[in-house]
């Protein structure tokens, strides 16, 4: 398999229909905000008004125990999941929903999926359409979305593969690639759309232990490159070097905020101390 080239620049339905409340002030020039999120599924509450923000070109790294919410936090900024309460901005403006006499009304599927197209998102278990080859699958939100024609998506698209490695590997389907060439193919499928920050719910999660570092090291060199970043991951190393700021999350609350340097070695809050011990 030929090495990464450089990479380059590239509601729910109980807020829906209220009354539109006075708008939050985006005084810290944040590029992707969270404010105040809360989400919900029947009685167990897991995001308990979760508000941060990144600056462009930062990354902010995501740390917490299994169910703490930190994935379901990332589908709300990805406009994948509503959310119960709270406000997520993308540079400054409200997205996922739109205001229609002085109420929150549902955006379009097609508005809807332009606005997402702006943030990617790359999951755990790669999400690729398994009837389409890596090409077809990175090619499908150019056409869709974007409207670009067949053959100018394809030529893009097969370009990105190129750049993440994976060049020959173009008409393979999903079935035919490694875990990490699959989790390359996801990446290269979000990058493709050339969007205004990236999510990463543990990318490396689900790959035997020697294709970790290749995917990281396509993440480092995004975030070198000055890609707005927000990473679920409990790679510590990685967030150590490449984060500007962590968070650790539990309970569907955010508990600590800080520096990496200040995050790992002298923690505020207990919690974080007992989190790190147990994973590094």
């Amino acid at each position: 398999m030929s090495e990464p080239r450089p990479l380059g620049h590239l509601l729910d339905e109980s807020v829906l229909g209220e009354p539109v409340a006075a708008s939050h002030a985006t005084s810290e020039g944040y590029l992707l905000e969270a404010i105040d999120l809360h989400r919900r599924y029947g009685h167990n509450e897991v995001l308990r008004g979760v508000s941060f923000g990144v600056h462009r070109g930062d990354v902010k790294a995501v740390l917490g125990p299994s169910g703490s919410g930190k994935s379901t936090m990332l589908r709300c900024l990805a406009l994948l999941e509503p959310v119960d309460r709270g406000e997520v901005r993308l540079e400054g403006k409200r997205i996922g929903v739109r205001e229609s006499g002085g109420r929150l009304v549902p955006l379009s599927e097609a508005t809807l999926a332009r606005e997402r197209s702006n943030i990617g998102m790359v999951f755990q278990r790669f999400n690729l359409f398994p009837h389409l080859t890596a090409v077809g699958n990175v090619m499908i939100g150019l056409t869709e979305v974007r409207g670009k024609s067949p053959t100018e998506a394809r030529d893009i698209a097969k370009n990105m593969l190129d750049r993440v490695g994976l060049a020959e590997r173009a008409k393979y389907f999903p079935g035919e690639l490694s875990g990490g060439q699959q989790q390359r193919v996801a990446i290269a499928r979000a990058l493709v759309m050339n969007p205004k920050a990236m999510l990463f719910d543990e990318p490396t999660s689900a790959l035997d232990p020697e294709l970790v570092g290749g995917i990281l090291s396509i993440m480092e060199e995004l975030a070198n490159e000055g890609m707005t970043m927000v990473v679920v991951t409990h790679e510590v190393g990685f967030a150590r070097r490449v984060a500007d700021r962590v968070i650790m999350m539990d309970g569907g609350l955010i508990i600590e905020d800080a520096p990496p340097t200040e995050f790992f070695e002298s923690p505020q809050q207990e919690r974080t101390r007992k989190f790190l011990e147990a994973v590094q």
